[in-house]
C-alpha cells in the first residue's frame, strides 16, 4: 500500500482551513469501504487517503507540532496499510450498553482469527492482527487487521466464530473501492521489481 509521507502531512493550522474540503472528500472515499457484518461489528478498510486523514486529524486534535510526535503518528498509522498485496482495515466491535459491551468483549475472545474474506478465486483469507488489542480475558472493541489478498478482489466478508457465524457479500461499489486498494498495492509492488 501507498504509505502516507511527511511531506504530504500539512500544519495543523493549514489543515484547519483547508479542513471541510478535505473532510468532505475523504467522507465519499470511506463511504463503499465502511462494511457492516451483523449489527455490531463495523470494517472500516483504509487506503492511502483515509489513513493520511486520520494523522491529519489526531495532529488537529492534539496539537502536534514536534517533528518526533508527527513521526510517531505517521509510522502508527502507516501500520494498518500493511505490505504489498494486503488489505488493512479497524474493526470496530460496537455494542451500546457498557455491560453488555464488557460481557460480549470476553465471549468474542479469539475473534480476530475467525474473520476472513472471500477473494474473487473463491479463496477464504484471514488477518494479521495486533495481539495488544487482545487481552487475557478480554477484546479491545477496535482491533486492527491486514489481510493478505495477494492482489485478488474480495467479494464477501465473513466470521466464524462460536458466538456469531456470519458472511455477507459486498456490494459492487464496495468491491470496486477495495480492488482499486488491491490494484494500488500490485502496481507498486511491480514498480519495485522493475526498478
Amino acid at each position: 500500500m501507498n504509505l502516507v509521507t511527511r511531506d504530504e502531512i500539512l500544519d495543523y493550522i493549514t489543515y484547519e482551513e483547508q479542513r471541510e474540503s478535505i473532510r468532505k472528500e475523504v467522507l465519499a472515499i470511506k463511504k463503499p469501504r465502511r462494511i457492516h457484518l451483523g449489527s455490531n461489528l463495523t470494517f472500516l478498510f483504509e487506503n492511502h487517503d483515509t489513513i493520511k486523514y486520520q494523522i491529519q486529524e489526531m495532529m488537529r486534535i492534539e496539537r502536534i507540532v514536534r517533528e518526533s510526535d508527527i513521526q510517531y503518528e505517521l509510522e502508527t498509522y502507516n501500520q494498518i496499510l500493511g505490505e504489498h498485496g494486503d488489505i488493512g482495515c479497524t474493526l470496530l466491535i460496537e455494542f451500546n450498553d457498557k455491560e453488555e459491551r464488557d460481557e460480549k468483549l470476553r465471549s468474542l475472545m479469539g475473534l480476530p482469527e475467525k474473520i476472513y474474506l472471500v477473494l474473487v478465486n473463491g479463496v477464504k483469507v484471514y488477518p494479521e492482527y495486533d495481539q495488544k488489542q487482545v487481552g487475557e480475558d478480554r477484546l479491545s472493541s477496535v482491533q486492527y487487521l491486514k489481510f493478505p489478498t495477494r492482489g485478488h478482489r474480495p467479494v464477501a466478508i465473513g466470521v466464524e466464530h462460536e458466538a456469531i457465524t456470519l458472511e455477507v457479500p459486498l456490494t459492487s461499489a464496495q468491491q470496486i473501492a477495495l480492488q482499486e486498494d488491491v490494484s494500488e498495492t500490485i502496481y507498486e509492488a511491480l514498480e519495485e521489481t522493475i526498478q
